[in-house]
């Protein structure tokens, strides 16, 4: 059975906190032609995620574990379209969004610009875990305390 089409007259639900942030491309970031590449887009976004939750939470991870009892913030889901190549010496904005959070995952968004072009839109989906208790060398998902919660949607 095919899903529903969205009723296109209701609106998007709204969007939480967002944080920008800059960075430079480097040679390390390039191909031998120069271009960016792409797998080092996913390493972006990852930074840019943590660098998110640090500035929502008002914690670094460690911080963060140590309040919460948690493990990590692991992918399950991630994603990208490439629109336009990034070269070595670009500067370029990423805009990370968080898109929605639910019982113990979250979606953020990644949008990479260089000059007001979007060269580089990318998502991930992200599982708050906490070490599971009758194996500490598994993680389980455990759901997102509901001050985290509030702050990842806070709009920005």
């Amino acid at each position: 059975m095919p899903n529903p089409v969205p009723d296109a007259s209701s609106p998007p639900a709204p969007e939480g906190v967002s944080n920008a942030r800059p960075i430079t491309i480097e040679w390390g970031h390039c191909d031998p032609a120069g271009i960016v590449f792409n797998p080092r887009f996913f390493e972006f976004f990852d930074w840019s995620t943590a660098v998110l939750v640090e500035a929502a939470l008002g914690l670094d991870k460690a911080g963060m574990m140590a309040a919460y009892g948690m493990a990590g913030l692991p992918v399950v889901d991630t994603g990208a379209r490439f629109l336009s190549p990034c070269r070595f010496g670009d500067r370029v904005d990423i805009l990370s969004t968080v898109l929605d959070v639910k019982r113990s995952s979250f979606r953020v968004r990644h949008r990479l610009s260089r000059g007001g072009t979007l060269c580089v839109e990318g998502h991930e989906t992200r599982v708050w875990t906490a070490r599971d208790p009758a194996d500490s060398a598994r993680l389980r998902s455990k759901p997102i305390p509901d001050d985290v919660v509030a702050r990842l949607l806070v709009r920005s």
